[in-house]
């Protein structure tokens, strides 16, 4: 098990219980966090590099689609200053709100 993830054993002695997938709460430095749904934490994210291979495009399409005002493009997280991630499934329902279908459209 990667060391890294939510749920992995504590070294030593912890009292807080070992977290499971699914659990609605997670520990960050020992404290217990807001509720967050273990999906989002868990779920697959994407950097803008790699959102941008996912659909074809280049990288400063996707920084101008974010920047632009309003904001275009799937939804994102900015993880810090110089870090932007997107989850799989915000960017499956951006696509999805964008799809046409040409046979409803005629």
């Amino acid at each position: 098990m990667n060391p890294h993830t939510i749920g992995a054993p504590t070294i030593g002695r912890s009292r807080h219980r070992r977290r499971r997938p699914g659990d609605e709460r997670s520990a960050w430095n020992g404290m217990e966090a807001t509720l967050v749904s273990a999906d989002l934490l868990l779920g697959r994210w994407y950097s803008t590099d790699e959102l941008a291979e996912l659909l074809g495009v280049d990288a400063s399409s996707v920084r101008r689609w974010r920047t632009a005002r309003p904001p275009q493009g799937p939804p994102f997280v900015k993880v810090s200053a110089r870090i932007t991630m997107y989850n799989a499934a915000d960017i499956e329902a951006w696509l999805r709100s964008r799809r046409v279908d040409p046979e409803a459209a005629a």
